[in-house]
């Protein structure tokens, strides 16, 4: 991974047309292809990003760039999509390159893991002619834990939690962001499942259109039967 922090403005051309001014920027160039901008603010968000597959090339100003302070441009350019993503350096203030291996992924809990095999292959549970398409389905920021199509066949991505907070919704949120970029599977819509979800996690949810889905863990691995309770 390279980490460069610069003074720098962004210009993203694509589906939408975005551009940050100038600023003191942390950009961050990853081993899967993937150029994310970040600022000191935001938490874990990027103000912009290009995701993977992708190229960057350095040209070099035009003069009135120049003249305006601009040493070296980034063009970051997506393979699949011809998106663009410009960014201008003025000043470079640090430039490292880490090499991190590879990573072994986020271990999910016994329980969360074994509700993600379960509602797999139980796909049904999130309504007639629903059909799996994988799970772990890989973005540029981590594995979305099902992948399915619903009964028009479009995409659905599904985010697993025992407990649905509003942490869980972010997550889903920053997922479908960048899945929706990528026109093999867009438009993808969003459904947070979970054993238990809190009211402000659901408020958020379905304030950004994402379907709540509360899973029953026993009556999916067999132990429980809802059809069979007087309550």
């Amino acid at each position: 991974m390279r980490l460069v922090i610069a003074r720098c403005s962004v210009d993203y051309a694509g589906r939408l047309s975005a551009h940050l001014p100038l600023a003191t920027r942390l950009l961050l160039l990853k081993a899967d292809g993937s150029v994310l901008v970040h600022s000191d603010s935001l938490s874990y968000k990027p103000l912009n990003w290009m995701s993977p597959p992708c190229s960057v090339s350095t040209v070099e100003p035009e003069p009135e760039q120049s003249d305006a302070g601009v040493t070296e441009i980034w063009k970051v350019t997506q393979a699949k999509t011809a998106d663009l993503l410009l960014i201008s350096i003025h000043e470079i203030l640090h430039d490292s390159t880490h090499e991190l291996g590879i990573d072994p992924g986020l271990q999910k809990d016994g329980v969360e893991a074994h509700l993600q095999k379960l509602l797999a292959e139980q796909i049904e549970t999130l309504g007639d002619g629903y059909r799996l398409v994988r799970r772990e389905y890989m973005t540029a920021i981590g594995p979305v834990d099902i992948l399915a199509n619903d009964e028009s066949g479009a995409s659905v991505a599904v985010e697993i939690k025992r407990r649905g907070d509003i942490d869980g919704v972010e997550q889903l949120t920053r997922y479908l962001e960048l899945m929706n970029r990528d026109p093999r599977i867009a438009p993808v819509a969003g459904v947070f499942a979970a054993q238990e979800i809190k009211p402000q996690a659901r408020t958020l949810a379905e304030d950004r259109g994402i379907r709540c889905v509360v899973l029953d863990y026993d009556a999916m691995r067999g132990m429980d039967d809802s059809h069979l309770r007087l309550f």
